[in-house]
């Protein structure tokens, strides 16, 4: 409860302030649907775009990565990494891109390192219930893995062409 409490402050002070645009992509060490560790500095050199979701095989969740895969040519186009990030196990992502026949690569973070510190691990209600979960939010990040746009409480419909225009805009 209290490792809840201080990372819900620490991403309500990223989320408040809105402080990731222009400022590095966090550290990371973490693996992938590969069975690669991926670190953050692996990525410098490329344009790449993160998107946190909340969980393998849920509605929400599937259609997003299957409408990412979907557009994945558009993205190579833009010479753009792919990533989806959620705290899904690597067997689980393994079994959900087969499942699904995702051209994604998807990044496993249980223990939520990577999500808390884009600030996308934030305090939820249900049914007049609160909890601490993922919050559905996209990330593209440049070749020097500073953070050039942000998009935040994402709904699914309309998402992936808003960034794609997005990052067709801002690359031209």
């Amino acid at each position: 409860m209290l490792l809840d409490l201080i990372n819900y402050k620490i991403s309500e002070e990223i989320m408040n302030n809105d402080l990731l645009v222009g400022k590095p992509l966090p550290n990371f060490e973490l693996k992938t649907s590969n069975n690669n560790l991926l670190k953050d500095t692996d990525l410098k050199g490329k344009l790449k775009l993160i998107f946190i979701y909340p969980k393998n095989d849920t509605s929400g969740c599937t259609k997003e990565n299957i409408l990412f895969s979907e557009n994945i040519k558009e993205f190579n186009k833009l010479k753009i990494y792919l990533f989806g990030l959620s705290k899904d196990t690597v067997e689980s992502h393994i079994k959900f891109i087969k499942k699904h026949n995702l051209k994604i690569e998807l990044i496993s973070d249980p223990d939520i390192k990577l999500i808390t510190k884009l600030g996308s691990w934030v305090k939820k209600s249900m049914y007049g219930k609160e909890y601490m979960g993922v919050e559905r939010s996209t990330f593209l990040v440049d070749q020097n893995n500073i953070i050039m746009e942000t998009w935040r409480k994402v709904k699914v419909n309309g998402h992936v062409e808003k960034v794609l225009n997005s990052c067709k805009n801002l690359i031209d």
